[in-house]
């Protein structure tokens, strides 16, 4: 069915706009709102039952929820700010180093590129070790000074991700180029610094092109969607994407599976009114799930062996990458998550965790 919208001079709906509002979209709003509805009336409910029990009574839930909660909520809501906060001091070296030097192209070849992002790179090393212990396992598969296309897992925030970067730029003094989405070039002050990091947005050949040019290139299939509605099974949600295997096809380079123990346990997203949150999502593109946590717990990335196979489809090959994920995280994440003991790996060497 083709929608025309109607004349600007037209004020009233008519009977035909009337039936159009009745479609599939509206109804799926309406469905989303009466779940999140229910989700609240089944909290206040369960607080009202919680209370009676402990012989609690007389408070104002009203004042609770209008008064204090949201005071909780904006404390807990700030704290991934400190991620947005890193990312301009990042923006303010870069920008040191461009003004210093009359640096105009990053990657013009000039030495002094990687020396700035090495300044920005340790940065990040530290807090990788002082928030998480920060360690890579198979590290030593990745290629010097080859091609190589890194697929991850994505969590809520791509922290392992910044600090594989790190990693990379300090120990084979080259950057990891990475693919983001598209909305994180609208913030402003970030894009200078995210272009001499080698961060792109993910237009496929651009891609090929990067990765013919002997780079190491880091993308993850699920996106945006895998970070705000994967939960605490640390399913992957990649829907069907395969573009990243017809980018390994075109460039004819390995693909290095990679997984981050611990990493939803970071940051965490609340699954209070999630269908209407995806359904948002979908619609508009725009993220607009919070985000709460910084959560100092574990942190292992494993590296796993290369998938290379001229002979595979891009179908076949994706699936192959998909299932060597999925295994991974079978292997070293304890499912389901639990923050409490992700907390604990700081005290504990590397274990084969499983489904609990």
């Amino acid at each position: 069915m083709s929608l025309h919208p109607a004349p600007e001079s037209s004020l009233f709906c008519n009977a035909t706009t009337e039936q159009l509002l009745t479609n599939i979209t509206i109804l799926s709003w309406t469905e989303s709102v009466t779940v999140t509805i229910e989700q609240l009336h089944i909290i206040m409910t369960t607080v009202r039952a919680i209370m009676e029990f402990v012989g609690v009574e007389g408070v104002d839930l009203g004042a609770v929820f209008l008064h204090y909660l949201p005071r909780v909520i904006a404390v807990l809501f700030i704290v991934p700010w400190y991620i947005m906060g890193s990312l301009y001091v990042n923006a303010i070296i870069i920008r040191f180093y461009s003004e210093m030097y009359n640096l105009k192209d990053p990657f013009d070849g000039n030495a002094i590129w990687q020396k700035a992002r090495c300044a920005v790179s340790a940065f990040w090393a530290v807090q990788a070790k002082i928030l998480h212990g920060y360690e890579i396992h198979g590290y030593e598969k990745l290629p010097k000074d080859g091609p190589g296309l890194i697929v991850y897992y994505h969590g809520t925030l791509p922290v392992d991700c910044y600090y594989m970067m790190a990693r990379i730029n300090l120990d084979q003094g080259r950057p990891l180029c990475a693919m983001t989405d598209r909305f994180m070039f609208s913030i402003p002050g970030l894009k200078f610094m995210m272009d001499a990091m080698g961060v792109n947005r993910g237009e496929p050949n651009h891609c090929v092109q990067l990765l013919k040019a002997g780079n190491l290139l880091a993308l993850a299939p699920g996106g945006v969607r895998e970070a705000l509605f994967g939960d605490k099974h640390y399913r992957l949600i990649w829907k069907h994407r395969m573009g990243f295997a017809n980018v390994a096809k075109r460039a004819d380079v390995p693909i290095f599976p990679v997984f981050t123990e611990n990493l939803r346990e970071v940051f965490r997203t609340p699954r209070f009114g999630i269908p209407f949150l995806e359904w948002v999502y979908e619609k508009t593109r725009m993220p607009v799930v919070l985000i709460y946590g910084g959560f100092p717990v574990k942190l292992r990335t494993y590296i796993g062996d290369p998938i290379y196979d001229p002979n595979l489809s891009a179908q076949e090959l994706a699936k192959k990458t998909h299932d060597a994920i999925e295994e991974m995280i079978e292997r070293h994440q304890r499912v389901p998550g639990s923050t409490l003991h992700a907390l604990l790996d700081r005290f504990h060497g590397p274990s084969s965790c499983g489904k609990v």
